[in-house]
């Protein structure tokens, strides 16, 4: 018995749809070009990631054609749009190597240096008018601005899967770095990115303070000095 052609074609648009679903979670290039060219604590080499250039460059192609749809879940588009910061600042180093700090490139946020989609971005677009309106404050935390007071670069791609438990983790280690912030009985010196951002912090009525607070081993309380840490923008490599 000869299958009805209507049922060829609407397991092939099943087929077809089900595999696109899966590329799109795809990251493994991403993966793998971090596991090998960053450290457990965050380091960068750059010389690597230059190295590996071609495989880097297959996952910007990737990044350009698969861009994030309406259909997508919360956690795929954070995922998508977090590994594309990071890969992007990434490029942006790596095409102004060598440095000491992403501040010799001239208005590095601002500069419109790749396309998603055939449209020209800048990592200014990405962080303020795509990641900060999903409403998840913990994003600050994930994505990396190539600094060493920033939050380290995490050595994994983020997926669906994993990218809540790891912002969830990153957060909590980076409140309770002390390179990055300090907490003790005594004194409170807090990075400069809840003072940046300290709208993003105001959830659910609460403050940077509370946010702090949920996260850290010491809590804010009555500290006798509170302030914040110099930032230091030297590379992070």
């Amino acid at each position: 018995m000869k299958t009805p052609k209507i049922i060829v074609l609407v397991l092939i648009t099943f087929i077809s749809f089900q595999t696109k679903a899966q590329q799109k979670l795809d990251h493994a290039i991403w993966d793998q070009i971090l596991l090998i060219n960053v450290s457990e604590d965050g380091k960068v080499d750059y010389k690597g990631f230059m190295r590996d250039s071609s495989q880097l460059y297959q996952y910007f192609t990737y990044l350009s054609d698969n861009p994030p749809t309406a259909s997508w879940s919360k956690e795929e588009t954070l995922a998508y749009w977090i590994n594309a910061y990071n890969a992007y600042t990434i490029k942006l180093i790596i095409d102004n190597y060598p440095l000491k700090s992403i501040k010799d490139i001239k208005d590095p946020w601002g500069r419109q240096f790749f396309k998603i989609n055939g449209v020209l971005h800048s990592l200014n677009e990405l962080e303020h008018k795509i990641l900060r309106k999903l409403g998840d404050p913990r994003i600050h935390f994930a994505i990396n601005c190539a600094s060493f007071s920033c939050p380290i670069v995490w050595n994994r791609a983020f997926t669906a899967s994993n990218v809540d438990n790891a912002l969830e983790t990153l957060t909590k280690n980076f409140i309770n770095d002390p390179k990055r912030n300090t907490i003790t009985e005594e004194v409170v010196e807090v990075s400069k990115i809840f003072s940046w951002f300290k709208k993003d912090f105001k959830v659910d009525g609460e403050d940077a303070k509370a946010f702090i607070n949920k996260y850290s081993t010491v809590k804010i309380d009555k500290q006798k000095k509170k302030g914040y840490k110099k930032y230091d923008w030297s590379l992070n490599e």
